[in-house]
């Protein structure tokens, strides 16, 4: 794609701009800025913030996850002596998908015992992460808290935690998945794994929430629907979220995983209140 040249009150803002008419978010654009603009002296001389942005090329996904996956899952069944249990997938939630969108989720069986010590839970999460990592060349620490019984968060540290995050996150989610079902096999109660690296959940939400109130305002201003990027349940849940109270949009999810979306459009039944 070729660059396009946007401008702003300051390089902040032609970004923010520019994702706008792109349609997409920080993480998939590149760009160069070529004035960084000036407020001048008592507003007089002033210059616009302008910069040149385009769209990063995507390379196929879907089969470079699943490769990750697969390999990761090897070590998962290497690290682990028990059988798998094959998961069910639940079902997403159209129109503010605020329920439980999580890919997949262990199937219960009664010859398992219910309660897992912590001790065992956390072997289990260094013991898979450690052989993955080891398997992978890299030095991460694994540092495991449990929140409440039912929830254990997982940090990871270390050199080039970009490697585990991938694009838009996809790596991260796929390690989180895999270690939730290397936790939960044997279990009759689900024990919800987060892992997260360098802050990257918060980062990305906050990322969401930004794009999400841009596009409300442009859906606003053009009176059009807004067709948003590919994103996995969590993702799309924010962006329903974050605009479930708006007085003029509402939004929808469009399309099958993987390629589900959200759709920003204009509420003529919201807009009739007000």
């Amino acid at each position: 794609m070729d660059y396009i040249e946007v401008s702003g009150k300051n390089v902040d803002e032609a970004l923010t701009n520019a994702l706008i008419k792109l349609e997409t978010t920080s993480d998939k654009v590149e760009y160069e800025v070529i004035e960084k603009g000036s407020a001048g002296f008592l507003g007089m001389g002033r210059k616009l913030a302008v910069i040149k942005v385009r769209k990063k090329e995507d390379k196929p996904v879907k089969a470079n996850v699943k490769a990750k996956e697969t390999e990761t899952q090897k070590v998962a069944d290497s690290s682990v002596s028990y059988e798998p249990v094959k998961a069910e997938p639940v079902k997403s939630v159209d129109n503010n998908e605020i329920k439980d969108d999580s890919h997949e989720q262990p199937k219960k069986t009664s010859k398992y015992t219910t309660v897992m010590p912590n001790e065992e839970v956390e072997r289990r999460i260094t013991t898979f992460l450690g052989d993955m990592f080891k398997a992978m060349n890299l030095e991460v620490k694994i540092d495991v808290k449990f929140d409440d019984p039912d929830c254990v968060n997982v940090e990871l540290s270390g050199p080039n935690m970009g490697v585990l995050i991938g694009k838009r996150g996809q790596t991260l989610d796929s390690i989180q998945y895999l270690t939730s079902l290397v936790v939960n096999k044997g279990k009759d109660k689900y024990v919800r794994i987060k892992v997260d690296t360098e802050d990257y959940r918060n980062r990305r939400k906050e990322t969401l929430e930004s794009l999400a109130k841009n596009i409300a305002y442009k859906v606003k201003r053009s009176r059009k629907p807004v067709s948003l990027e590919p994103m996995n349940p969590y993702e799309r849940r924010i962006i329903h979220s974050t605009l479930q109270n708006d007085k003029f949009v509402s939004t929808r999810s469009e399309g099958e995983e993987p390629f589900r979306h959200v759709v920003v459009y204009l509420d003529k039944e919201k807009n009739s209140r007000y």
